[in-house]
């Protein structure tokens, strides 16, 4: 019997991201800087866009990396602003080091990336209630919370709804359809 799933995860791809990684939660200081990245990167653009040049971005930026993307230069930019893998808009691609430096700030005042985002919700995910994908909001008080607190320490490309999208794909909150089966195994988690 094929899983419930929420409505958006049409695409195999999609399905793929929305069952293993989509709602999880994440402490991985790395993977929470490539999704920062990627985040920001899909600002303007579909999910599905950016999952197809996921691997590219992967390469292109030294495996997410931050202590190795934030010595990238304008040398890099011009590299990178020729990659047909990846997303090639200048202002993206320096918010991309922008944010690697940021990274490395918020880890030296803050220990880690992880205990800097996670502190917004106490360490623990909102559990939401959403029957339809259309209840969700794009962004929360939380997530403008979060955005402010974000560029304050030097974060790009992350307004509001960046924030929100970034906390539903580390798994700061949980909003996955009711109906979908990942909802219930992920508010147990």
């Amino acid at each position: 019997m094929e899983p419930k799933r929420c409505g958006w995860a049409k695409d195999p791809l999609l399905i793929e991201y929305h069952d293993i990684e989509w709602g999880v939660p994440l402490h991985d200081d790395n993977r929470l800087f490539e999704m920062i990245v990627l985040e920001s990167m899909q600002s303007g653009l579909s999910w599905i866009t950016i999952l197809r040049k996921r691997e590219a971005f992967h390469a292109a930026f030294s495996g997410f990396d931050p202590r190795k993307v934030a010595k990238f230069g304008a040398k890099n930019i011009d590299k990178l602003l020729v990659n047909p893998g990846i997303v090639r808009n200048r202002a993206k691609l320096e918010a991309a080091i922008a944010n690697a430096k940021a990274t490395l700030k918020v880890q030296k005042a803050y220990g880690s990336l992880d205990s800097f985002l996670w502190k917004l919700v106490d360490g623990k995910p909102v559990i939401n209630h959403w029957t339809d994908s259309g209840q969700i909001p794009a962004k929360t008080a939380i997530s403008e919370r979060l955005s402010k607190e974000l560029k304050a320490q030097g974060f790009q490309f992350v307004g509001p709804t960046v924030a929100y999208a970034l906390m539903q794909a580390i798994g700061m909150v949980n909003d996955h359809e009711t109906s979908c089966d990942r909802h219930k195994l992920l508010a147990g988690a």
